[in-house]
């Protein structure tokens, strides 16, 4: 009997929350105790000691009971610690702020400025709140996660009703993802009103074609422009996507609203698929920005020309192949775009960093160098500009003309813009088990 008890005696030490196990305790520590050696009644039976048999048999009926109950709360996995909002959308905008001077920043960066750790979530959120203008939307290239100084949070106060708002390089539609998953956590309300003011501000910014400017109201110059540069156009459909898909940090959106995003929705894929530049009658790609009314490729800054783009192309790529049931349209263009990505990758170079002098230019310093360099192993890369109708890789100085190679750029621009880009990579490792899916391979063009 000595034995049994041995091999129960370790479950003792055990966090027992079943009230199976708790009884099957009871019944050993009953039949381990010492007779009293009491009588229940004078006229009745004395209790005594259990025999052995009787005590195997409780000992086995406690086991079969017990054991599994054990296994099974033992082998419970604990629920998962709740993670923060993903941050890393306003990297961007931080970057901006603290390396590229900025007349139009109503604050700057303050010597060895703190920073929020991710986790303090709703302190993050409060933040970004300061920066959000009347008109619901934010501007572009600040920290997010920055800890104000008084003197910071007063002058974004103040600044309020200025319209410099936009969605360019994550601005607005990264801030409208964060405070919808902050108020997931927090259930804070003004974390949530403010999302929802974001949203009004981006179905509001609409074209009746179905793009986006890049700036909105301040429509002036290339602001104007349909933008897919640095994500503006895609992150905010990727709102919109994440709300008409009933993406949980979005529950609390209204019927209304819903209603609002699918149609804008539906319109920028429109949008989408006739931005996608054909030549020869053949569809290829896309600009970094088209024009608000006829859809052609535009320029935007000086050294940014009307051209097919490598990196901009690949995200929209990879959005329209996100489309749990693509239209035929979308299907024809996620092939057409893939033909153009293989045809125009580079191989056997590479970009390489070289030392050289430290100088400092108007927007950042550098004390090195960009050269292209001959490897017959590199992966294939693209160039992010290609001359329209010769399909020429393309660069620019800010003079605005035209040069054909990364040595032609002056050392300003050659250090601080990205000429190539790996980006359509991932397009084509994705594309073969999207093609199963959406395309027969026989019928793909080469």
């Amino acid at each position: 009997m000595s034995a049994f008890l041995a091999f129960f005696r370790p479950f003792l030490y055990l966090k027992i929350e079943n009230d199976a196990c708790i009884g099957s305790l009871t019944l050993l520590a009953l039949i381990c105790s010492p007779p009293s050696g009491r009588n229940m009644n004078s006229s009745t039976m004395t209790v005594g000691r259990p025999s052995l048999r009787q005590q195997v048999l409780a000992v086995s009926i406690a086991f079969c009971l017990m054991v599994p109950t054990i296994l099974l709360s033992q082998g419970r996995t604990q629920p998962a610690p709740v993670k923060p909002p993903d941050t890393s959308g306003f990297t961007s905008g931080s970057h901006h702020w603290y390396s590229i001077g900025d007349e139009e920043h109503v604050i700057n960066p303050l010597p060895a400025q703190r920073r929020y750790k991710s986790s303090e979530v709703s302190k993050i959120a409060d933040n970004i709140l300061l920066y959000q203008k009347t008109n619901g939307g934010w501007p572009k290239n600040y920290d997010m996660l920055a800890i104000l100084a008084a003197e910071q949070r007063d002058a974004l106060l103040k600044s309020r009703s200025e319209t410099n708002t936009t969605i360019d390089n994550g601005a607005t539609h990264e801030q409208v993802q964060y405070l919808a998953r902050a108020f997931t956590l927090t259930a804070i309300p003004r974390h949530r009103e403010a999302c929802l003011r974001g949203l009004d501000y981006l179905l509001n910014a609409q074209y009746a074609n179905g793009g986006w400017p890049q700036f909105f109201p301040d429509t002036s110059g290339y602001r104007k422009y349909i933008t897919f540069n640095d994500g503006a156009m895609i992150g905010v459909m990727k709102v919109l996507f994440d709300i008409i898909e009933d993406k949980p940090h979005f529950d609390f959106v209204d019927q209304v609203r819903r209603a609002r995003a699918q149609q804008a929705f539906d319109k920028g894929i429109d949008a989408i698929l006739r931005c996608q530049i054909t030549e020869n009658g053949i569809p290829t790609a896309w600009c970094q920005q088209h024009d608000n009314i006829d859809f052609r490729p535009q320029h935007a800054r000086s050294y940014e020309l009307p051209s097919i783009c490598g990196a901009e192309s690949a995200e929209i790529v990879l959005f329209l192949m996100e489309m749990p049931t693509p239209s035929p349209q979308i299907v024809s263009a996620v092939r057409q775009a893939v033909q153009w990505f293989r045809k125009s990758q580079l191989t056997g170079i590479k970009v390489a960093e070289v030392k050289a002098p430290k100088i400092q230019f108007i927007f950042h310093s550098a004390d090195f160098d960009k050269v292209v360099v001959n490897d017959p192993k590199a992966p294939p890369i693209w160039a992010r500009f290609y001359e329209l109708g010769t399909g020429r890789p393309l660069f620019c100085n800010r003079d605005g003309k035209a040069v054909y190679s990364l040595a032609e750029v002056d050392r300003e621009r050659r250090t601080g813009y990205g000429w190539y880009t790996s980006d359509p990579a991932k397009v084509l490792q994705e594309y073969s088990t999207w093609q199963k899916k959406w395309v027969p391979k026989s019928t793909d063009p080469e």
